[in-house]
């Protein structure tokens, strides 16, 4: 078969997954057997406790095109993914998990759709067979909070299951941030994204090494990230406490000493309300504070002003 000069690079983030390792390889490699590219497989390993290394070096003695990135320790899985990224040198950089519940059957239609003029292409779950109900439940919820807050437009059930064009990696290598979700920044670049909904199959071999309290912890990284609602609630809160207590205390002071509304508001009633309104200045004034603290955040995150697709010379 005739090859295109054009390199695809597959990222593959393991950390122990020693028995899967040959089994996504494999199937790797049948894929690509029958498209005309050239292609690398990077695995970034990500602290691995078991043979997972050992597993990637038997592969790249026997292929040139199979490479290992060895962490010093454990960094989590969204540091591993932005390493394969700084180290992918292909055309189109295709990021997939090691247990294949991300189909491999699907690069080809990925690659295609990015021939067609697609920067982005992401998988997006229709159903989990691994999943339990209160993972379902919880991954729903987490979805509707974060379309609720998130001042970026975040797919439900996407996954990062995704094909990047290089201009987008170039772009996302730029992005300095520690605490990341990566499918949050990529959604936050933009660019052309065109979605492919699939149907996850069941782990093979092992147990996700993602477990509840690290998915809590991502979850609420990636609200903190592309929200700052959080941060201004208080505020918004303090302004709805102080107009009530505000139009209570004027029935109040009527009442009182202008004309009778026949209300018989009791001494304590009336500093009850008293309290609640310097109770809604300081969380006005937490909010304003937080305004502050949002602008110190989001130059902190020193995300770059603008991302341009193309250069249009004349």
């Amino acid at each position: 078969m005739r090859k295109i000069d054009k390199k695809i690079s597959i990222i593959i983030p393991v950390h122990d997954e020693e028995a899967n390792i040959p089994l996504v390889y494999a199937e790797l490699v049948r894929v690509f057997a029958a498209l005309p590219y050239f292609y690398e497989i990077i695995f970034i390993d990500d602290g691995s406790k078991d043979a997972s290394r050992e597993a990637v070096k038997s592969l790249a003695q026997s292929d040139s095109s199979v490479r290992l990135i060895e962490f010093s320790r454990n960094f989590g899985k969204e540091a591993a993914t932005t390493a394969g990224f700084h180290h992918a040198l292909g055309d189109a950089i295709i990021c997939i998990d090691a247990d294949l519940q991300h189909p491999p059957a699907l690069i080809p239609k990925f690659i295609r759709l990015w021939e067609e003029g697609a920067e982005i292409v992401f998988g997006v779950r229709n159903n989990n067979a691994s999943d339990s109900f209160i993972k379902k439940m919880g991954s729903a919820l987490y979805y509707k909070i974060i379309r609720l807050m998130s001042e970026t437009e975040i797919l439900p059930r996407a996954t990062d299951f995704r094909l990047l064009d290089r201009s987008v990696v170039l772009e996302f290598n730029r992005l300095t941030e520690h605490s990341r979700m990566t499918r949050g920044l990529i959604d936050w670049l933009g660019f052309r994204r065109v979605p492919v909904y699939f149907d996850a199959p069941e782990r093979l071999v092992g147990e996700a090494s993602y477990g509840f309290l690290k998915l809590m912890r991502l979850a609420t990284e990636s609200v903190i990230s592309h929200s700052l609602l959080p941060l201004r609630l208080a505020g918004y809160i303090g302004v709805v406490i102080m107009i009530l207590s505000s139009i209570l205390g004027t029935v109040m002071f009527v009442d009182r000493y202008i004309v009778s509304l026949n209300f018989n508001f009791s001494g304590p009633a009336i500093l009850a309300d008293i309290t609640l309104f310097l109770v809604g200045i300081v969380l006005v004034s937490l909010g304003l504070l937080a305004y502050y603290i949002g602008h110190i955040h989001t130059e902190t995150q020193n995300r770059p002003l603008y991302i341009v697709r193309r250069d249009h010379k004349k």
